[in-house]
């Protein structure tokens, strides 16, 4: 396969690592990792002050009324409240944002690398991209991490199931994404899932096929024990009854031969009978295995050793649906180097992920503690209605107006 020399170049630069990380808050790291000498960062978002100036909210679903708005806000129980993103702020919203690139009940929240030109303000859910990154989550049945890459103007959604965290703490998901179309995913800096782009999408054909011409071979013998070919019934072997007479019996001592004839001990098993004789089973000296249809080159793949190479990517965006708003998306980056994006995620989310966790136990604990409180309240409350409502019976005129009828 051809390639141009933009594609040429692109690839002795580029290889991609996205890393990102979901819940309450949603921190979001892309990293284009290139084949430099030196690190480079190429894209660095901490919504920090003027983050409004780099970011165009976008007016896609605004027309329908189903457009959400963003809050700039650092959560509910943040480790460190001057630790700012940007919140979905709306129930059952559509939201889109984009700058240029230089708890979810029911929804996903996603990650997109954007190529060519778009307009900001229309970005949305049909807006072309090369890489789309991100949780979907709904109810109980839908914990899926997407990882979707563009190849020749298609979409292909990887095909392994990848489960993305489920409670309403900090998380970190990653995606890299090598130069040999090898990739790794990681949550929270491990490695949960690996692979390569030639076997776990369908982007080309794959390299090999199985040959559903191949027959097994007649002579082939896929038995690995057989009857030992030596072995001999001993002598006398057919004669040994299963049964005999239970050596331990005495006839008892009232026993009557006229009245009950001769009396015979009770049968009991024979502990030298061994059931029909056969063969011991030895290894088969032919034996060649379980047959298995053979892989052959399948003459419909072609490489594309640009397979990895994406399209120069000019925007990032977050596109989300969710039921229940408030997640909280902060800390983007895109750069050439894994290794500071591990370390920014030690240093934004290790080093406070204890804090976080308690000031989340914390607000846990008092909303159970309120509505415990706002339960028995409610308890209380209706008790005392069923309270008036028979008082009411018990005294009511209508009960005594026969009798006041009758005087």
């Amino acid at each position: 396969m051809n390639s141009s020399p933009e594609i040429v170049e692109q690839r002795k630069k580029l290889r991609l690592l996205l890393p990102l990380n979901f819940t309450l808050f949603f921190f979001f790291f892309f990293f284009f990792f290139f084949n430099f000498a030196s690190s480079e960062i190429f894209f660095e978002e901490r919504f920090e002050d003027g983050w409004k100036s780099r970011w165009v909210l976008s007016d896609w679903k605004r027309s329908e009324g189903k457009a959400g708005t963003f809050k700039y806000t650092a959560g509910r129980w943040a480790a460190d409240p001057d630790d700012k993103g940007i919140q979905t702020y709306n129930d059952a919203k559509h939201y889109a944002i984009s700058p240029r690139y230089q708890n979810i009940e029911c929804g996903g929240g996603y990650i997109k690398l954007l190529s060519g030109y778009v307009n900001q303000k229309k970005f949305g859910g049909d807006t072309p991209y090369s890489v789309m990154f991100g949780p979907d989550i709904c109810g109980s049945q839908t914990k899926k991490l997407h990882a979707i890459v563009s190849y020749q103007g298609q979409n292909y959604p990887i095909k392994k199931d990848i489960q993305c965290e489920t409670d309403k703490l900090t998380h970190f998901y990653t995606f890299i994404l090598r130069p040999d179309a090898s990739y790794s995913i990681l949550v929270d800096n491990r490695e949960r899932e690996s692979g390569s782009l030639y076997t776990d999408w369908d982007i080309l054909p794959p390299r090999k096929i199985k040959d559903v011409k191949a027959k097994r071979p007649a002579d082939w013998d896929d038995r690995e024990y057989i009857d030992d070919p030596n072995g001999v019934k001993p002598e006398g072997y057919d004669s040994i009854p299963a049964e005999i007479p239970d050596p331990k019996a005495k006839e008892p001592d009232d026993w009557d031969d006229e009245e009950n004839g001769i009396w015979r001990p009770p049968k009991v098993p024979n502990p030298k009978y061994k059931g029909p004789w056969k063969r011991k089973k030895v290894k088969n000296p032919n034996y060649k295995g379980k047959w298995k249809t053979p892989w052959i080159d399948n003459p419909e793949f072609e490489d594309d050793p640009d397979l990895y190479v994406l399209k120069p990517i000019k925007y990032v965006g977050i596109e989300v649906w969710q039921v229940k708003a408030g997640s909280v998306y902060d800390n983007i980056l895109i750069c050439d180097d894994p290794e500071y994006a591990r370390q920014v995620v030690e240093d934004i989310w290790a080093k406070n992920k204890e804090v976080e966790k308690e000031v989340f136990e914390e607000a846990e604990k008092e909303r159970r503690a309120r509505e415990e409180e706002e339960g028995n309240r409610a308890k209380e409350d209706g008790e005392k209605r069923r309270k008036e409502r028979r008082g009411r019976r018990r005294h009511d005129p209508d009960d005594y107006m026969d009798y006041h009828d009758e005087l």
